[in-house]
């Protein structure tokens, strides 16, 4: 079993920027695919990016492309979501996301394990 705890999460100012970081309280993230997703009241939980779990590879959604960058620290059992250029329509709870099976797609069944979330709030 592997426990994600997701942090950093706040309010910002609409151009403003935040990092969030999952971290696993318990098991490992390493040899895991690495998902974040968001969920906004009222609609449908939404794919934010993905990294393998060498890091070599990642992918994003539409919405945050050359915005988002995912990275992770496999020695820190770390994953990190920087955000740049916040925008209002960001607002959304962030969930990390870990796959035994390597995914880091956009495919929510095939993760294992989630986080409990960590908000964050974009004002205009």
């Amino acid at each position: 079993q592997v426990q994600l705890v997701e942090s950093g999460g706040r309010l910002v100012q609409a151009g403003g920027s935040l990092r969030l970081s999952c971290a696993a309280s318990r098991g490992t993230v390493s040899g895991l695919g690495m998902g974040w997703f968001r969920q906004a009241p009222g609609k449908e939980r939404e794919f934010v990016g993905g990294i393998k779990l060498d890091g070599m590879r990642t992918m994003y959604g539409d919405p945050v492309k050359g915005r988002f960058t995912i990275s992770r620290d496999n020695a820190k059992d770390t994953v990190y979501l920087q955000m740049l250029s916040l925008k209002p329509e960001d607002t959304a709870v962030y969930y990390c996301a870990a796959s035994r099976g390597g995914h880091y797609g956009a495919y929510d069944n095939f993760y294992d394990f989630w986080g409990q979330g960590t908000q964050v709030t974009v004002s205009s």
